[in-house]
């Protein structure tokens, strides 16, 4: 089991016993409507996820990591890197967050870690994030981590009966340290 220490939480891989805490946190509608997360979301669902990422974990193929809270010891939200390319040293750092833990700085600890994970031990040299134009919280979360807009997918994601723009965004390794 792969584990980043920090203050409030770790970032962990997943086990199966946690599919009933992703399943509690993750079956929020608002969180499937700036994400990849379904809705109606179910358990059977949040097992299929567990399997997968330590499948992608194993093969090097991605990096998925639970955001325990460090009291109840319960996956609270997940944060990772897809498109992970070992070759071009890149990643695109994806998360959502259980709606009872928002504005509590959760987020900014996590993101904070995975940066340092990214450029420090995987070696990145850029790190991307895409973001729906609306997810004005998410938006906000991103650039007070350093990343800077690169452009717009205009009509890129089909949610709610209507396309909207995904907006992109990146950082660089020399950015990062410079902060």
């Amino acid at each position: 089991m792969m584990k980043i220490v920090g203050n409030k939480i770790n970032l962990r891989t997943l086990k199966r016993s946690d599919a009933q805490s992703i399943f509690e946190n993750a079956k929020d509608k608002e969180i499937s409507q700036y994400t990849n997360v379904p809705h109606p979301y179910t358990l059977k669902a949040a097992k299929e996820f567990i399997k997968k990422t330590q499948k992608d974990n194993r093969l090097k193929k991605a990096y998925y990591f639970g955001i325990e809270d460090k009291k109840s010891k319960q996956i609270i939200g997940m944060i990772d890197f897809v498109r992970y390319n070992k070759t071009n040293k890149n990643a695109e750092v994806g998360y959502w967050l259980g709606k009872r833990y928002w504005r509590q700085g959760i987020m900014k600890e996590a993101l904070g870690l995975l940066l340092d994970f990214g450029f420090n031990k995987l070696k990145l040299h850029r790190i991307s994030a895409t973001v729906i134009e609306s997810n004005i919280k998410s938006k906000t979360r991103i650039e007070k981590a350093g990343f800077k807009y690169e452009g717009k997918s205009r009509e890129h994601i089909f949610r709610e009966n209507k396309y909207s723009d995904l907006l992109m965004y990146g950082i660089l390794k020399k950015e990062y340290e410079k902060q």
